[in-house]
């Protein structure tokens, strides 16, 4: 019994290492990402791509609203797996960075300094009594000098930088699907093809163009752009 109490007791403290070196609220949030429908993002010679289930729990439900890809600034992007509040909190943090830094320098924030600064906030929530961590993660990509760069954010406060990359639900299988196609020299268009396809492998009904968000950042013109219905339905059709 005695051995029970003292595990509650790292269950429920975020700030108190578990014999064993865990923190087990962290470990929760990740659980909680895993329970999000799955983001994948890709990096292209010409840009990256961005691409996220937007399943409906409900065909009443406007598909609208459901808030799984962010832009953050003109040049950079994010798409979230988790709790969508937490999302939403970080995405606003990022803005407010981003913005500061166009104050202060008259420039538009690096991809990487932009990570870091979110990174560096959920790392806060790790070691601070009467806060949980945040139950999301994020795929942050953009463009900066002219070089795509995309980004993966842990709910450990932890990040890395990666060619293709999935999270969510199903991440796994999509991992391993990327890992198989992926190749260097990918087109933009390319890119959204390879992500509508490894999306696809995680589920076993058909994608809809209302059911999937497309986003992506060209590396000619630095901006940040979301597809419309239309344009994703065409690329589903050549996928068919």
């Amino acid at each position: 019994m005695q051995g029970q109490n003292q595990q509650q007791a790292y269950d429920r403290g975020i700030t108190i290492f578990s014999p064993d070196g865990r923190l087990y609220q962290v470990e929760y949030a990740r659980e909680a990402v895993k329970r999000g429908t799955a983001s994948i993002g890709v990096r292209t010679e010409d840009g990256v791509v961005l691409v996220v289930d937007k399943r409906t729990r409900s065909p009443l439900l406007e598909g609208s609203s459901v808030e799984k890809l962010h832009k953050v600034d003109d040049h950079v992007g994010a798409a979230s797996a988790g709790h969508v509040a937490d999302a939403r909190k970080l995405v606003d943090h990022a803005r407010q960075q981003s913005q500061v830094e166009r104050v202060r320098y008259d420039e538009p924030i690096g991809v990487r300094t932009l990570t870091k600064e979110v990174t560096d906030h959920i790392q806060q929530y790790t070691q601070v009594g009467g806060a949980r961590p945040f139950g999301v993660a994020l795929l942050v990509a953009g463009v900066s000098d002219g070089e795509p760069r995309l980004f993966e954010t842990d709910p450990s406060g932890t990040s890395n930088e990666w060619k293709a990359v999935a999270i969510g639900s199903d991440r796994s299988a999509i991992q391993e699907f990327l890992e198989d196609e992926y190749a260097e020299d990918l087109t933009l268009d390319e890119g959204v093809d390879l992500a509508l396809r490894a999306l696809s492998e995680g589920r076993d009904d058909e994608l809809s163009a209302e059911g999937v968000g497309v986003a992506t950042v060209d590396a000619d013109s630095a901006l940040f752009r979301e597809l419309e219905t239309e344009e994703t339905a065409e690329y589903l059709d050549a996928l068919e």
